[in-house]
């Protein structure tokens, strides 16, 4: 990398944890409750922001007014049955132990729920292999909004990062941020839409991402 990098700063629903699709159908029946019924879709195109950014962007602005906090509600309560099916993605820990050794520290930057990040990280051994992480609760804006990737950066300290997501929002994250992004198709999004949307480089899978990117850290 042509300039040196002190952070990694990862995602996690998608990205290190396989989520995005129960999201999508949560969403789906947190929606229903509202007699608003959206496509999975489309709603699944949505994934990757924060709740308070998908809720005004999937059923608009006047719907956001009126419903936002309880659809979000209605979305937790949908999600919860589903978090025992949750697993991380094969390779997770040795991405994470192969970034440390190379050098850079390792952020989670999760716009999830506080008690859903505290699941996700026990699935990877998280406590011990990331300096830092983020919650929803870290940010008043989520992803595509930069804000959670500085929380994350402020965490341990850094001043150059680069950003591993699922999403397109990931990268207009990292995109608003002027940091470098590389993407994971694990997320349900296309090679040619995470490129468009600014990452650098893409991969099918997390050891894919760690045979490219931990030999260009070191």
């Amino acid at each position: 990398m042509a300039e040196r990098i002190d952070t990694v700063i990862l995602d996690v629903d998608g990205t290190l944890v396989d989520t995005n699709y129960q999201h999508a159908l949560s969403w789906y029946r947190a929606f229903l409750r509202f007699d608003v019924e959206l496509p999975v879709w489309r709603l699944h195109r949505a994934i990757g922001m924060g709740g308070d950014q998908l809720v005004p962007a999937v059923a608009g602005a006047r719907f956001e007014d009126e419903h936002g906090d309880d659809v979000r509600a209605a979305w937790a309560e949908e999600f919860e049955p589903q978090l025992g099916e949750v697993r991380a993605f094969g390779g997770v820990r040795e991405l994470l132990a192969g970034i440390r050794g190379a050098g850079p520290k390792v952020v989670l930057a999760s716009s999830g729920a506080p008690e859903h990040v505290e699941v996700y990280l026990d699935l990877f051994d998280g406590r011990e292999l990331a300096n830092a992480w983020t919650t929803s609760e870290d940010v008043d804006r989520t992803k595509p909004e930069p804000d959670l990737l500085g929380a994350a950066l402020a965490r341990v300290g850094g001043s150059r990062a680069v950003v591993v997501g699922d999403s397109v929002w990931d990268f207009e994250a990292a995109g608003r941020a002027g940091w470098p992004g590389y993407g994971l198709r694990t997320g349900g999004f296309s090679a040619d839409e995470l490129r468009a949307a600014g990452a650098r480089e893409v991969f099918e899978s997390v050891p894919e991402l760690q045979e490219s990117l931990v030999p260009a850290l070191g």
